[in-house]
């Protein structure tokens, strides 16, 4: 394995950073616009609401939508951006496009990663109404310490395993 630290290495390392933080000014801008987050974040945001009341509704809760809030008769939450997994889908997004990869993988690396990332949120989002619900003296904490950190982690993690060049060991040498 070469890990270079040579001036070529810098170099595509300050590449990198250089096409992550462009991508993070340009999405940012896109997403934090009125047309950009009235038009495709908050529809967005209120499909998540659906999907987890729908997954609330099996596990036994009674709970309605009205927009990106889910409330039930003892507890309520609204969905607000931070909490709909698009900044950390956005982050995944910048560093994939970002890196150097032939552009068919960025594009499965997108889709399962952005897919990936959405599941676990959803997850999150269950938890945390069902933890309010139940237990509400754990929801902050549960909301804030932890479910935050491993969203963002889980984005960390799935461009590290993304990124990681394929093992070409493992595949049987052309002769």
């Amino acid at each position: 394995m070469n890990l270079s630290t040579g001036p070529t290495a810098r170099r595509r390392s300050l590449l990198f950073v250089g096409r992550f933080v462009t991508f993070l000014i340009v999405f940012y801008l896109a997403v934090a616009s009125h047309p950009g987050n009235d038009k495709v974040i908050v529809p967005f945001t209120a499909l998540i609401a659906r999907i987890c009341a729908t997954l609330l509704r099996w596990m036994g809760e009674a709970v309605t939508v009205n927009g990106t809030e889910i409330r039930s008769s003892s507890f309520a939450v609204q969905i607000q951006n931070g909490c709909n997994g698009v900044e950390t889908a956005l982050l995944f997004c910048c560093a994939v496009l970002a890196f150097p990869a032939p552009w068919k993988r960025r594009a499965a690396g997108l889709i399962l990663g952005f897919a990936a990332i959405e599941l676990l949120n959803l997850f999150r989002v269950v938890s945390l109404f069902w933890i309010g619900a139940h237990y509400p003296r754990f929801f902050s904490e549960s909301h804030t310490v932890i479910w935050q950190s491993l969203v963002v982690l889980w984005g960390v993690l799935l461009f590290l395993l993304w990124a990681k060049p394929p093992d070409r060991a493992a595949a049987p040498a052309a002769r």
